[in-house]
């Protein structure tokens, strides 16, 4: 019999039985959260766990038993770890940098032109796709063999995404977005000048009334949308560097808002337009970058702070700028 010192990876080929002798520590407490304190449990949420109970998988002493069951020492508990169901998806190599990474999460910087999840008319070539092609230690997250998308990015939107490699890590990062604990810097380079060099949005956003792709300022029926800025750099030609905050996620916020400042991100031709700078600076899509993203791991409780450079592109066209001449701002 295995005890909760044995540690033994899950496999995902087969059943894993594990087995537990209850001490009399744990006299009187819940089946669930006895379960939930295990080592070798530990990729599982407690609703997880609750699940594997109602599907019978988890037994007391040989008989079924409900969550709410409390122990008894030397209770004897049978835990068997279902096979992950394979992604029905094809590991594809897509590029993308990794920031960081260990057996619950991976930070990684994607690149533009990258749809994040498949859907329709994008059947390959996803980051999903790329990141079953890269981890090697998919834990599963709800059963199946695949990377657990917490947030995203537009296909033209580069940088930094986190993403879970199980159920524990997808089930706490969740938590913190829902939270809003989770702190997300971008980088914009704006096609217009935005003044003051500092200050916030606060409108709420929601579907744009007759073009469907778009989003759109929408005072009375909109879900509440904050967006804090900071000016970097001005240019000679009428662009502007920032530094954006996100208080809430919505869809396109930062390019709603900037758009309905005046200033919408450059390149970005849903919400603005091309000027006649673009081909010169060689904009190519919207310059806009997930420059930094801090939480706290799922596991450890530890903070983490990381920072994706900007994407070689928009570094071009700053340059291009710069050599333009440019006034910086602190």
């Amino acid at each position: 019999m295995k005890s909760p010192d044995d540690k033994q990876p899950l496999s995902s080929d087969a059943p894993t039985e594990l087995q537990f002798l209850v001490s009399s520590r744990h006299q009187g407490q819940r089946l669930d959260m006895y379960l939930a304190a295990q080592a070798e449990l530990s990729q599982y949420t407690r609703s997880g766990l609750q699940g594997l109970v109602r599907d019978g998988l988890i037994r007391v002493n040989g008989d079924l038993r409900k969550t709410g069951y409390r122990m008894h020492a030397a209770d004897r508990v049978t835990v068997i770890i279902p096979p992950l169901v394979p992604s029905e998806l094809v590991p594809e190599e897509v590029p993308f940098v990794v920031l960081y990474e260990d057996e619950d999460l991976v930070v990684l910087s994607k690149p533009p032109g990258v749809v994040v999840h498949p859907a329709c008319g994008h059947h390959q070539g996803t980051l999903v796709h790329g990141l079953l092609h890269h981890c090697d230690n998919l834990s599963g997250i709800s059963g199946e063999e695949r990377p657990g998308i917490v947030h995203r990015l537009d296909k033209d939107t580069s940088g930094a995404m986190v993403v879970a490699k199980n159920d524990l890590a997808h089930h706490g990062l969740i938590e913190q977005f829902k939270a809003r604990t989770i702190k997300k810097q971008y980088r914009a380079l704006l096609a217009s000048r935005l003044a003051p060099l500092s200050g916030r949005v606060d409108r709420p956003i929601g579907r744009h009334p007759v073009h469907r792709k778009k989003m759109a300022v929408r005072t009375n029926d909109g879900r509440e949308a904050r967006t804090s800025w900071q000016v970097r750099e001005e240019f000679a030609a009428p662009f502007t560097f920032v530094e954006l905050g996100l208080e809430t996620g919505r869809t396109h916020q930062i390019r709603v808002h900037m758009a309905s400042l005046g200033c919408p991100v450059a390149g970005d031709y849903l919400y603005g337009k091309p000027t006649p700078y673009d081909t010169e600076l060689g904009i190519v899509r919207q310059c806009l970058h997930s420059y930094a993203i801090t939480f706290t791991h799922p596991r450890s409780g530890e903070p983490l702070h990381c920072v994706a450079p900007l994407w070689p592109d928009i570094v071009a066209v700053l340059e291009k700028l710069r050599a333009g001449g440019a006034h910086e701002h602190d």
